[in-house]
């Protein structure tokens, strides 16, 4: 079974990635979810980058705000693919955190999604999955045609009611 860690520097950032959890668990993939902080629990951090492969991750979801540099420090100790995702903040609405995470040095990447967007980072981590598990592949072209489906529906129910003006 695939699994993909989901890890946060504060658990005040659960709201945030609980939408990765559920998109993951949909498709059925295994989920470990901790909180590790780059900066308060270094050591977890480093030892859990060190030894994510050899645990059967497959792909690591980061979430952190301000200084976000949690995905940097998991990255900089893996070759597993790893997504930021940056989390709103009071002061720079978020942006403090984007920047943290989209700005790493060369050699180091860390895929970025958009900011709170934890079910964009979990249907990335799912693409990634998809390359290797033809199921989960399968599972997404599904869940791409009901998406569109869906906005083509909207799209006959919003030129009726035009028409009715």
């Amino acid at each position: 079974m695939p699994k993909v860690a989901i890890l946060m520097g504060s658990k005040s950032d659960f709201g945030v990635v609980k939408p990765a959890v559920t998109i993951l668990k949909s498709f059925g993939v295994e989920t470990e979810v901790r909180v590790i902080s780059a900066h308060r629990t270094p050591e977890e951090a480093h030892d859990f980058s060190l030894n994510a492969q050899k645990n059967g991750f497959e792909a690591i979801i980061c979430a952190a705000g301000k200084a976000a540099h949690l995905g940097g420090v998991i990255a900089a100790n893996t070759v597993l693919p790893v997504i930021g995702l940056p989390v709103k903040t009071d002061m720079m609405g978020g942006l403090d955190s984007l920047l943290s995470i989209v700005q790493m040095p060369s050699g180091i990447p860390v895929a970025t999604v958009g900011v709170n967007a934890g079910e964009n980072a979990g249907l990335l981590a799912l693409q990634i999955l998809g390359v290797k598990y033809p199921e989960i592949n399968k599972k997404l072209c599904g869940y791409k045609q009901k998406m569109k489906e869906k906005i083509n529906s909207d799209d006959i129910a919003l030129q009726s009611e035009i028409e009715q003006l």
